[in-house]
């Protein structure tokens, strides 16, 4: 089983749309049980509440299911635990190997498309369409590698 986990700043916007596109992408393909998919933020901020509305609205319009979620912090455990541990902004990746410890694990969502860019948070653009759309490019190349995985 390869263990994925998603984090953004908040872990109510971009990781949780990440955590359902993801799930949803593998289930597609009959690949669910192959995975273990998470979120987690980088802050305490959002700890303790549900997806952001602009997300849960957003997967609705794209038919893709919501993940039962409650924000938590990424821990230093989770870098033993999960095999990729995703940002999705520079600031994230920063912060990700400050609370880890670790760098190999770590990789910024859009690199898995080929792109250096960040994922925009929506919480400050407003933008949940765009944030989607990078996130699906994101999480469709990243399935792709990781078939090859578990191809291979």
């Amino acid at each position: 089983m390869i263990k994925v986990l998603f984090v953004c700043h908040g872990n109510i916007c971009r990781s949780t749309m990440a955590q359902s596109v993801f799930w949803y992408m593998t289930d597609k393909k009959g690949l669910s049980g192959c995975f273990e998919i998470d979120s987690a933020a980088t802050s305490t901020e959002e700890i303790g509440n549900p997806p952001h509305y602009g997300t849960v609205s957003e997967l609705r319009r794209r038919n893709v299911p919501l993940i039962p979620h409650r924000a938590r912090q990424l821990t230093k455990a989770d870098y033993d635990r999960y095999d990729y541990l995703v940002g999705m902004d520079s600031a994230n990746i920063r912060n990700m190997r400050r609370i880890t410890g670790g760098d190999v694990k770590i990789y910024k969502l859009l690199s898995f498309a080929g792109l250096d860019r960040d994922v925009a948070d929506p919480w400050y653009t407003g933008d949940f369409q765009k944030t989607y759309e990078d996130v699906a490019l994101g999480c469709a190349a990243l399935l792709d590698k990781l078939e090859g995985e578990l191809n291979g």
